[in-house]
């Protein structure tokens, strides 16, 4: 998996032409802090974090002068995580948005972008703002459901005991993201909290609709709100 390693970030980066951080996002920017000093000149930074506003505006601000930092975020990844959770096709055939700003280098946001093409993945370029407000939407908003879903089902009282255990495929497919780790989507919905707040609401909106047609046996109505929902989602390709 690797040549070597190091405990202390700082010697880690001594020597290194590209730098990526894969760290839970409230730690990039402390982490940039850390290495900053050690960076070789001309040395470029990237991350694979899924919020990118104040990532990049934070770490644009810490890089040394002559090294370059280039925000990135690839759109792959399961629920496990930990090396042991790797594999070697993980970004094969996926997006990575890198999200560059008037502030990056040419040459540096070249060789990120090359970097994630070997790799194997279509690369998106889009403003930082717009990823934030679009993976609030993707990624932050399903992981947020799904989480308050097998929260509600853990504790609902209308039966005398836990009903979790009758959960079949729906239910599992549906909730598979709530098994991801804790701490990193704890800083996600810290970093991104407008965004994730702003899809929230919005969703509110979608689910009071439903509940609506729902309550009021409206058939017509449920057929064309599910049908619309099958249309987009076999849309996505």
């Amino acid at each position: 998996m690797i040549d070597r390693f190091e405990q202390d970030p700082a010697k880690g980066v001594c020597g290194a032409d590209m730098v990526f951080l894969a760290t839970p996002v409230c730690t990039i920017a402390p982490l940039l802090a850390r290495i900053a000093p050690a960076l070789t000149p001309g040395a470029i930074v990237t991350d694979g974090g899924s919020v990118k506003e104040e990532i990049v505006a934070e770490c644009e601000r810490l890089m040394p002068a002559g090294c370059h930092f280039v925000g990135g975020h690839p759109i792959a990844g399961t629920e496990k995580s930990g090396v042991e959770a790797s594999f070697s096709t993980l970004y094969q055939g996926r997006r990575c948005i890198v999200t560059p700003t008037a502030a990056t280098d040419g040459k540096a946001l070249a060789k990120v972008v090359r970097m994630w093409e070997f790799a194997g993945s279509e690369v998106v370029l889009m403003d930082p703002v717009k990823h934030d407000k679009v993976v609030a939407a993707i990624s932050h908003l399903p992981h947020m459901v799904a989480y308050s879903l097998v929260h509600a089902v853990a504790d609902y009282d209308g039966c005398d005991e836990s009903i979790l255990k009758y959960s079949a495929g729906g239910f599992r497919d549906f909730t598979r993201i709530a098994s991801s780790d804790p701490a990193m989507w704890r800083d996600i919905a810290l970093q991104n909290r407008s965004a994730v707040l702003e899809m929230m609401d919005f969703f509110t909106t979608r689910y009071a609709k439903l509940r609506s047609l729902v309550a009021d046996g409206d058939a017509a109505g449920l057929e064309a709100f599910f049908a619309h929902s099958r249309e987009q989602r076999d849309s996505i390709n």
